[in-house]
């Protein structure tokens, strides 16, 4: 039996069956509309469009998927909401499914809760799962063995290199050659990395890079760059940054430009460097990773790696919908999405 609605309007509607009572119709003449099956009169699909705008009733839809409808819904499982990159990304693909006609079921992927989250996707019946982030390699590959047991369709944004997964990613190796170029160019023969070696997995591409750029202009990786992060717990990335770039002052050969693993963690460091009466650009060039708006807002403004969100996003959904209704593949999907150099203030000549 329905219930009134406490605003005194239409009452509150639980189920097809009191739906159909309420527009006074039979309930299976009411499910053929809303499954919009042919063969019923005008008037008929016109009564039912406006008790429902009326009585605001959603049928269920995992009642329509029982009945051989899809339910237009994917599962997005996210290495935590914490990074503002991460968060667009999420934002930028609720969108881009949303357009497509796609509602979005979101889980965060804690570490050994992997295989509890794919369940209860697979229990609410998603057409795709997409991991965005970087996760425990052996947990996700994993749950994308599982996936495709299943015949579920799968996508990982950011993390590159899984084992049978169908990635997007940013080609970080080419944005650290990118960034090295442009500070050699600049004259700067010494680097310090800020927070790149003890990052997850992404810091093998970016060292891959970083090793690429000087080996081809015939230089030393070891003999360049100098790595401080042990020194330093990274529990915030603005005061992890800060107390590196004050290590590396306190070096009897300092380097000449600092690389961080992200915005963060750089913006500590150009506050650690003001601090110490440094001017910037001129004494140390500094660098970060992400383009978050307040890289363009800083003093100086920061020079850092754009990672063309938007590009990865909409590459995301066309890969993840193509898969849909597709027969399993031999090999999986890769794409590497071509990262751009944001040159700002905070880098200029090496100081001899």
């Amino acid at each position: 039996m329905s219930k009134k609605n406490p605003s005194g309007s239409a009452p509150i509607l639980r189920s097809t069956a009191e739906f159909a009572r309420h527009v006074g119709l039979a309930r299976t003449t009411v499910s053929r509309v809303l499954n919009g099956q042919p063969g019923l009169k005008q008037k008929t699909i016109e009564r039912v469009q406006r008790a429902l705008a009326e009585t605001g009733f959603t049928p269920n839809a995992h009642a329509l998927h029982l009945k051989g409808k899809r339910t237009q819904m994917v599962g997005i499982c996210m290495e935590d909401l914490l990074t503002p990159p991460a968060v667009k990304k999420l934002a930028a693909l609720q969108q881009a499914l949303r357009k497509r006609g796609f509602s979005s079921l979101i889980e965060v992927f804690t570490p050994g809760m992997g295989r509890e989250v794919v369940r209860h996707f697979l229990s609410m019946r998603v057409e795709a799962v997409v991991f965005i982030g970087h996760f425990h390699q052996e947990e996700i590959e994993a749950r994308i063995l599982e996936l495709m047991a299943h015949g579920t369709p799968h996508l990982v944004i950011d993390q590159f290199g899984l084992k049978n997964a169908n990635t997007i990613s940013l080609d970080r190796a080419v944005a650290m050659e990118a960034v090295m170029n442009h500070l050699l160019d600049l004259g700067h023969r010494s680097f310090g990395l800020l927070g790149i070696t003890r990052a997850p997995t992404s810091r093998h591409d970016r060292l891959t890079g970083i090793h690429a750029t000087l080996k081809a202009r015939g230089l030393d990786f070891d003999a360049c760059t100098l790595t401080l992060d042990h020194l330093h717990e990274r529990n915030n990335d603005f005061d992890y940054g800060r107390k590196l770039a004050a290590s590396f002052l306190a070096q009897s050969r300092r380097p000449t430009a600092l690389l961080a693993l992200n915005d963060a963690i750089a913006i500590g460091a150009l506050r650690g460097l003001h601090e110490a009466d440094l001017k910037l650009p001129r004494d140390l060039s500094v660098v970060g990773f992400n383009n978050q708006e307040v890289a363009a807002m800083t003093t100086p403004t920061l020079t850092t790696v754009d990672q063309n969100i938007a590009g990865t996003i909409e590459t995301a959904a066309e890969v993840l919908l193509s898969q849909l209704g597709a027969p399993p593949r031999a090999k999986p999907i890769i794409r590497l999405i071509e990262p751009a150099l944001v040159v700002r203030e905070s880098t200029g000549p090496a100081r001899a």
